[in-house]
């Protein structure tokens, strides 16, 4: 069969975040997608199939990291409706429920998510000190993501953190989202971030679709505005543009394929 390796939220190889796309008749064994991705071992591997005709989607989709099946993604669905390459709008059931990918003239995908609900919590000073940084505000992103959202300073400590990563494996389920509001509206965009999940196998996410469910509620609350731009400063490095749409969130990227080959392996 084959698989693909796409870089997802960038136009160019080699950046953004790559994940693996695997068509399938159906879904096979958990354990044996589980293999692969921990072999094809990016942040997130898509596994998809057809659904019949009447059904509720178009496919049916699941992602898996090196280490867990999560429950949402975002770069792994970006990068499995490029694979498919419609002419329309997609539909994908999933652990989140029905998630739409449609294609924009320019190349560009956009992704329908649900918006994740914003719980505010107290500053940890176990997290703070997991970060090496001042904590300004602490939300937890609700059942879909459960992530920890921590806003910091400024760009300049985004950018600057080196998390204690086994110190930061208890104090959330799925990860932590660090993020600033951008240190220069002049850049092309309007807030920062970085995604650490060590707790599901991944030390630090390229390019979080998923967490801008989170960041973008949190950042149209404090900049006014429903449609803005996030970066988020990983090495590889990525943006995502994000439009708050009441309980969804749309988030529009470009993808890549970088890698089509062939999957020698039992089912």
């Amino acid at each position: 069969m084959r698989i693909r390796v796409v870089d997802a939220f960038t136009d160019r190889p080699f950046a953004g975040a790559p994940a693996g796309v695997v068509l399938l008749d159906a879904f096979p064994a958990d354990d044996w997608m589980q293999r692969v991705a921990a072999e094809v071992n990016h942040a997130e591997t898509a596994f998809l199939h057809r659904l019949p005709a009447g059904a509720e989607a178009d496919w049916a989709l699941r992602w898996f990291t090196p280490a867990v099946e999560v429950a949402l993604c975002g770069h792994a669905t970006l990068a499995a409706a490029h694979v498919l390459r419609e002419a329309g709008p997609v539909r994908f059931a999933t652990r989140s429920g029905v998630l739409v990918a449609s294609p924009g003239p320019d190349g560009m995908l956009t992704l329908d998510f649900p918006t994740a609900p914003l719980t505010a919590r107290e500053p940890d000073p176990a997290l703070a000190a997991a970060l090496g940084a001042e904590l300004v505000a602490v939300h937890h992103t609700g059942p879909n993501t459960d992530d920890l959202l921590v806003e910091v300073a400024d760009e300049k400590t985004v950018r600057a953190i080196v998390p204690d990563l086994r110190a930061l494996v208890p104090l959330s389920a799925r990860g932590v989202i660090v993020t600033a509001a951008a240190g220069d509206p002049a850049a092309g965009y309007d807030f920062v971030s970085r995604f650490f999940g060590p707790a599901v196998g991944v030390d630090e996410d390229p390019v979080t679709g998923s967490a801008h469910t989170a960041l973008a509620p949190y950042w149209a609350g404090k900049l006014g505005r429903a449609e803005l731009t996030g970066y988020q400063a990983s090495p590889r490095g990525g943006s995502v543009r994000v439009a708050l749409r009441g309980d969804r969130t749309h988030l529009s990227g470009h993808a890549v394929t970088v890698i089509d080959g062939e999957l020698h392996s039992e089912i």
